[in-house]
Order: structure tokens, then sequence, then C-alpha cells
């Protein structure tokens, strides 16, 4: 949530539990990241080669040029939302209002 938030693209490197649905949302729905590791080669050893790939990836190729864009894009966004006035800052503003009713 924090890269989210803050408009960072996100190499995403899923080990366990729902992180390979979090990868797919940050590169294909998204489109805020790389995938630096695929879900089904988990149990492979990493070598420093592959870490400098994703990262040359992220920061250096059309592909991590887009998703910088779109991420930092997304950040503004999401910030807005929960300022004064914003969508999000709305809808929980109605939602405490709505229970704390008598």
């Amino acid at each position: 949530m924090e890269g989210i938030t803050m408009g960072v693209p996100i190499a995403t490197w899923p080990m366990h539990s729902d992180q390979p649905r979090n990868a797919t949302l940050i590169k294909e729905v998204l489109g805020t990241g790389i995938c630096a590791r695929e879900w089904e080669h988990r149990d492979e050893k990493v070598a420093a080669w592959m870490v400098s790939e994703a990262v040359r990836r992220l920061m250096a190729s059309e592909e991590g040029r887009v998703a910088r864009k779109n991420a930092a894009e997304l950040g503004v966004a999401v910030r807005r939302s929960v300022e004064e006035g914003g969508v999000m800052r709305k809808e929980l503003d109605e939602f405490v209002d709505h229970i704390t009713r008598q």
C-alpha cells in the first residue's frame, strides 16, 4: 500500500500467501510495476544478477518507464482521494456518519 500511495513503481517478488495475487494486481491490473520473479520459481535460488536485472528493467526500460509513469499518476490520485473533499474522504465521512447515528 505504501508504494502505491507514494507513487513509486514496484518490483514484485511473490513468495507466499496473497503475494501472487498482489503481484498480478500491481503488474497487470494497475500497471505500476514489474515482476522480478515469477511465483512458479519461488523455490529456486536467487542470484545477484536476477536482482540487478529486475532493477534495470524497472529503472531503464520502456516497461519500467510505463510502470513509473502509471505509479506516479496513481499515487497522485490516491493522495487526492483522501484529502478534504476527496472521494475516499467523502466515503469515510459518510460511513462514520452512518454508524454513529442514534
